[in-house]
């Protein structure tokens, strides 16, 4: 029996989408099973640590941050605190200097150059074997560094990273709440990625790196993406420590939450072309799964859309149409709600936010390929100001 067009383009995009968020994970699963990298950790092991921090009008968060940082769980003497201040027009600059204590360092930089060019500078500067990238409104537990500098007794480890959760949400809910659901999807993905000593992402609010891999950032790319590609590239591991993660307010408009998504695709799908050639074998595949399929996950789904529309006549193809409606008007009515300031529950956050972010990386994706960059952005307004994230 011979399938028409229709159908086949329907196959395609199910296939496609499915494929992506459930097939992917699965295989690397099996991979584990067959070649799982076994890393030697020690508890014991704690090496000199720069924590390098690139901050931009952060004056409702910088403070804390400082703070909270001094009082991680390591040494005293092994740790330093680096703060570029990137052209700050508020009182970021005063806060910084407030600390008496000389393991902080402050480095205004009187022209804005941006996120990158600033932990750039900072790393120039660093003393520490191990450097540690955080954001200024990030909370980290206490004990997250000693859990992940463990990893870096094994000298084939190059970069471990944690996770950013979702420390704070607002009445409405439907950014935190979605979130939330992602980052503990993502969060499985990592854990098996790190499997194979292939994470494909660091989280740019909670990774570190050894001092001898870093070589200075491209500013228009996705700083978080880079590191991984380069440290794969200098043959050694990348790796996810469970135990390390940041607590972060997640921002409550959807209008933001587009731009940063749309923003980090932009910067990735730039970084994908750059380093195509480094993108080889299982990090060649994992890119195109991980990544760019996902990126262009509106296509498949306006794909199984249209031809569902067209097939309807046929029980399995109506089903399949009738279950689109319902997730697409579940999105609706959660944007409605959110407008109103009214709460969302999790049936209608999940959808909203898995629509918000599949549109946003495809916009960001073709940004990019219309050569717009990304090398200074403003931060999530409603992110910031989350003393309490957490606690």
């Amino acid at each position: 029996m011979s399938l028409t067009l229709v159908e086949i383009i329907w196959w395609i995009g199910a296939a496609w989408v499915t494929y992506v968020y459930a097939g992917y994970p699965l295989v690397l699963g099996l991979l584990g099973l067959l070649a799982r990298v076994r890393v030697r950790t020690q508890d014991d092991y704690l090496p000199s640590v720069s924590v390098l921090i690139a901050a931009r009008n952060e004056e409702k968060d910088i403070g804390w941050k400082i703070r909270e940082t001094l009082a991680w769980d390591y040494p005293p003497g092994q740790l330093e605190v680096l703060v570029a201040s990137d052209a700050s027009e508020d009182r970021t600059d005063e806060i910084v200097r407030s600390f008496r204590d000389p393991r902080v360092r402050l480095v205004r930089m009187e022209r804005r150059g941006g996120k990158v060019r600033a932990l750039n500078r900072l790393a120039e500067l660093a003393r520490g074997e191990i450097l540690f990238f955080t954001d200024a409104n990030a909370h980290i537990p206490p004990g997250c560094l000693r859990r992940m500098v463990r990893h870096f007794a094994d000298p084939r480890v190059g970069c471990v990273t944690g996770m950013t959760r979702s420390g704070q949400q607002s009445e409405t809910g439907a950014i935190g709440q979605g979130a939330g659901i992602y980052f503990r999807y993502e969060s499985l993905i990592a854990r098996l990625e790190s499997r194979l000593g292939t994470v494909l992402a660091c989280d740019g609010a909670i990774h570190c790196l050894r001092r001898e891999l870093f070589a200075p950032l491209q500013p228009e790319l996705a700083n978080d993406l880079e590191t991984p590609l380069r440290v794969a590239r200098a043959g050694c591991l990348t790796i996810f420590e469970p135990e390390g993660y940041a607590l972060e307010k997640e921002t409550e408009s959807p209008r933001e939450e587009f731009a940063r998504r749309s923003r980090i695709a932009a910067q990735g799908a730039l970084a994908l072309w750059r380093y195509r050639r480094a993108l080889r074998g299982l990090l060649g595949w994992q890119f195109l799964s991980h990544k760019l399929l996902r990126w262009l996950t509106p296509v498949p789904l306006l794909m199984v859309a249209i031809s569902s529309g067209l097939l309807a006549n046929r029980p399995i193809f109506r089903s399949a149409l009738l279950l689109q409606a319902v997730f697409y008007a579940a999105a609706a009515v959660a944007l409605l709600q959110v407008r109103q300031g009214r709460r969302v529950s999790p049936v209608l956050a999940v959808p909203f936010y898995a629509l918000l972010g599949a549109t946003a990386t495809l916009v960001g994706v073709v940004q990019a390929a219309c050569g717009r960059s990304f090398d200074v952005w403003e931060i999530a307004v409603l992110s910031r100001g989350a003393q309490d994230a957490g606690r």
